[in-house]
């Protein structure tokens, strides 16, 4: 390039998964899967959690980083991202990855100019992958303090999600293999970050051809009752399964 500069080309992936926390903040939201407020299930512990690296060198040093590093020249993106994420911090586990954004601004990081080639990847329950000491998974909600521009494509994964959770299969990514619907509606609240009604969810599912029944049933819990039955995805890969759904804001 002219005079002398250079420009980099990074891959960042945005890794969500279900988890459990101890100390959630309750939504007073809701949306097109059902109305309500007040804690998540599970006593408002279940979160959509994203995987951060905490940074030991300057610049930014502190900071959280989204995994990532720089795009060989003998690789395509994809392979890169997954590269990456069983590189630098042991997960293999991702169910599904798809490209995200790419962020261009000439000053996003400090020296030559860095491009970003980002994506959203997903981490299924109940998967718990050993990572290093340096790394972690963090409520999407309360973020920690993010270097450089990784808060705002943590956002764009996030608001990525949200939306395709309404017109596609997209929870299969967060799904166990086999769940019971309070299970799966749990899912669904954490990553919208309101309150879905368990009912609605399985109508709305079950209209879109989304889930199948396994014929089996969930181990009745220390309260007794009727056990659960057990559904998988109907589809282990991405499909479109309504292209006119739209999502509604909370409210």
């Amino acid at each position: 390039m002219p005079n002398g500069s250079t420009t980099t080309h990074e891959v960042l992936t945005a890794v969500f998964q279900v988890r459990h926390f101890p100390d959630a903040i309750d939504p007073d939201q809701s949306g097109e899967f059902g109305r309500g407020g007040g804690q998540l299930p599970g006593s408002g512990s279940e979160e959509l959690a994203v995987l951060l690296w905490q940074r030991a060198l300057d610049p930014q040093a502190g900071k959280w980083s989204l995994p990532g590093g720089v795009l060989r020249e003998d690789e395509d993106l994809t392979t890169s991202a997954r590269r990456q994420l069983a590189e630098k911090v042991d997960v293999q586990e991702v169910s599904h990855l798809e490209q995200l954004s790419v962020f261009s601004d000439p000053h996003r990081v400090p020296g030559p100019r860095t491009i970003a080639s980002t994506f959203l990847g997903l981490v299924p329950l109940p998967a718990d992958p050993k990572v290093p000491a340096d790394t972690a998974w963090h409520p999407v909600c309360a973020l920690p303090e993010m270097a450089f521009d990784h808060g705002t494509v943590v956002e764009h994964a996030r608001t990525r999600l949200a939306a395709k959770l309404s017109y596609t299969n997209i929870a299969f990514g967060l799904a166990p293999e086999e769940f019971a619907m309070s299970t799966l509606r749990e899912i669904y609240c954490a990553a919208l970050g309101y309150q879905v009604d368990a009912t609605n969810l399985a109508r709305v599912l079950g209209r879109r051809g989304v889930l199948t029944p396994t014929g089996k049933t969930a181990r009745s819990g220390r309260t007794g009752g009727r056990p659960a039955a057990l559904f998988r995805f109907t589809d282990s890969c991405l499909r479109v399964t309504d292209e006119f759904a739209a999502l509604r804001p909370p409210g």
